[in-house]
């Protein structure tokens, strides 16, 4: 909702109130007016139009500038009007009375403080002329009017800047989300296949040289263009971004990107309870093999099914990077164990891998490479999901990555 819609609301309510003020008043006086007969026909002139033109101030886009120049006109009307109704008191109220501040803030609410201010003039040099001389009170009417016109307005105007702000704030953070995903989506499946494309046609030489080259222009060219306007989530624990395409795959290590697809835990049957939630153990069990051990507990460890797919890629891309880029003591593609624990109010996977480490200040460099294996694969998928991904690296220890998502719908918190 606007934030001024609850100010047309209240000058609903103002009209309608100060206008049976402004009848009781003139009924009370109704015996000292020189022409009663012409008040009461002004005074039904003003409800009949009150009443008929409430639609007109229940937003800025229903109060036209015509509507406010009628409405204005029937302020100031009924202010000169009252100096031939009342000819024996020149000090008396006007027949409107105070139902005159209505259009004032009327046009204050629609245009800003330049225009209430401008309406808030005219209401006084009318009342300057009704009495036709200079009195005090009138001065701090009209004055009154004038503040709480101006004030009203410039509250409006500030409103709608923020709403504006907050419209494109919230586009940004939109298209920002949507570049991360397909930024992750490119990471995960093209790059990965140009950088295995430069690699086996370079082996190969000739003409798959040729065409490994080309991959390899083309891998740099898009990983410039993903990296390009994002700015990857932060993070305090030491690591690297380890996507640089190195020795050939490990069958075992290799990602399945959507293991099991057809496997799923959690109330519901059928493809409906599928996509309400997902066993965590059945999808992350696919990553099992020669090189990569798997520990589960012993009951399912069900999490909502965007959030289990989620988790499972950033864990596919952790092992990415052990296949990438570790090496055992032996010379050989490091050892890697993953562990599957089931918290109260969270689920944690734990990477962990024997290779020499992670140098010191590695993400930093390779993020501002281009290199976003970390940056989007993995931290931005826990992000997304409310989680946090952390890195713990001895050198020559091996790294162990902690994955963590709290146990709710898959919505980033901001």
């Amino acid at each position: 909702m606007s934030v001024e819609q609850p100010l047309w609301r209240a000058l609903t309510g103002y009209r309608i109130l100060t206008l049976v003020y402004a009848i009781v008043v003139f009924a009370l006086e109704y015996e000292d007016n020189a022409h009663p007969a012409l008040g009461c026909a002004y005074l039904a002139a003003l409800a009949v139009w009150t009443f008929a033109t409430l639609p007109k101030v229940s937003s800025a886009r229903r109060c036209t500038r015509p509507f406010l120049a009628v409405d204005l006109a029937f302020a100031v009307g009924g202010i000169l009007l009252s100096r031939y109704v009342d000819a024996y008191d020149e000090v008396g109220p006007t027949l409107p009375s105070i139902w005159v501040a209505g259009p004032v803030l009327a046009f204050a609410i629609k245009g800003g403080w330049r225009w209430g201010a401008l309406a808030s003039v005219l209401v006084g040099i009318a009342n300057f002329v009704e009495q036709n001389s200079f009195y005090r009170s009138t001065l701090h009417n009209a004055l009154l009017v004038c503040v709480a016109s101006i004030a009203i307005g410039y509250v409006v105007e500030v409103a709608r800047a923020s709403e504006r702000t907050l419209a494109r704030a919230l586009q940004i953070e939109a298209a920002t989300r949507e570049r991360e995903r397909l930024a992750r989506d490119i990471h995960d499946s093209v790059l990965q296949v140009l950088a295995m494309v430069q690699r086996r046609g370079t082996a190969l030489g000739g003409e798959a040289a040729e065409l490994g080259r080309m991959a390899g222009e083309q891998e740099v060219a898009l990983r410039t263009l993903v990296s390009s306007g994002i700015v990857p989530g932060g993070g305090n624990g030491a690591g690297a971004d380890r996507t640089d395409p190195g020795a050939d795959p490990d069958p075992a290590l290799e990602r399945n990107p959507d293991p099991d697809p057809d496997s799923s835990a959690g109330t519901g049957s059928g493809s409906g309870g599928a996509e309400r939630a997902r066993d965590l153990r059945v999808l992350l069990s696919a990553y099992s093999g020669s090189r990569v051990s798997f520990a589960e507990p012993g009951s399912p460890v069900v999490l909502e099914a965007t959030a289990a797919r989620e988790l499972a890629a950033a864990v596919g891309a952790a092992l990415d990077n052990v296949r990438e880029h570790a090496t055992g003591p032996d010379g050989e593609e490091a050892q890697a164990w993953i562990l599957l624990e089931e918290e109260p109010d969270a689920v944690a996977v734990t990477v962990r891998d024997d290779g020499p480490g992670i140098p010191e200040g590695r993400l930093a460099d390779a993020e501002a490479e281009g290199r976003l294996g970390v940056a989007l694969s993995i931290r931005g998928r826990l992000r997304e999901l409310g989680g946090t991904a952390e890195w713990v690296s001895v050198p020559g220890q091996g790294t162990e990555v902690e994955l963590r998502v709290p146990k709710h719908d898959g919505t980033a918190h901001d």
